[in-house]
C-alpha cells in the first residue's frame, strides 16, 4: 500500500525528478490512514507493507494511525519525507515521526548546495527570490520557469544568508560581491 500526500504529479501519484510515476493513495487532512487500510484488507486487498512518501505534509494524528499500523497490524510502515520546512521548522508530521519512529535513517542519497557543500535546507523561491515567510505547505518545483514557486536545497550557510544559485550567479557578475568561503 502507497500513500502520498501533495505530491507534485497530483492527486493519486507518487512520482521521482527523474520522471517516474507510480499510483499511490492520496491521503488528505482528515482520512484515517489505519480505517483505510482495514477497509482495504477486509475486502481482500492485499498488503505486505506501508509506503508513505511525503511524509511531512501528514497530520500528527495521520502518523500516530501508522504506528497503529505498525503495533496492530504487524505491518512495516516506510516513510519518506523531510523534516523542516523553508523557515527551518519543523513539519508537524516529521516532529510526530520523530517522536514516534523505531528507526530513523537519513538516505545515502546525499543532495549538494551549489557551492558544493552538503545540502540541508529547503529554500523556497517566488520568482527567482528566496522567501522565509508564507504558509508552511505550498507545492512547488525544482524544474519550474523563474516567475512560479520552486524550491533549493542549500547548505545551512546559504540559507541563513538567502544566497540561492541565481543570487550567487548574480553576485559573481558583480564587482562589489565578494566569493564566499567554505573552509
Amino acid at each position: 500500500m502507497i500513500f502520498t500526500r501533495d505530491d507534485r504529479a497530483g492527486e493519486g501519484k507518487l512520482s521521482s525528478r527523474l520522471g517516474l510515476v507510480t499510483e499511490a493513495v492520496e491521503a488528505p487532512e482528515g482520512m484515517d490512514l489505519y480505517a483505510y487500510l482495514v477497509a482495504q484488507l477486509s475486502k481482500g486487498g492485499k498488503a505486505d507493507y506501508v509506503i508513505v512518501d511525503e511524509a511531512q505534509f501528514l497530520a500528527p494524528d495521520q502518523i500516530d494511525q501508522l504506528a497503529r499500523i505498525v503495533d496492530d497490524l504487524g505491518l512495516d510502515v516506510f516513510a519518506f519525507g523531510i523534516t523542516t520546512d523553508f523557515r527551518t521548522k519543523l513539519f508537524p508530521g516529521s516532529q510526530r515521526l520523530i517522536e514516534l519512529a523505531d528507526r530513523l535513517e537519513q538516505l545515502q542519497v546525499e543532495a549538494l548546495c551549489w557551492c558544493g557543500a552538503r545540502a540541508t535546507h529547503n529554500a523556497r523561491t517566488v520568482g527567482g527570490e528566496m522567501v522565509v515567510q508564507g504558509a508552511q505547505v505550498v507545492v512547488g518545483d525544482v524544474n519550474r520557469p523563474a516567475e512560479e514557486i520552486g524550491y533549493e536545497v542549500l547548505c545551512r550557510r546559504h540559507h541563513r544568508k538567502r544566497m540561492t544559485s541565481a543570487a550567487a550567479h548574480a553576485g559573481a557578475l558583480s564587482p562589489d560581491v565578494l566569493p564566499v568561503n567554505h573552509a
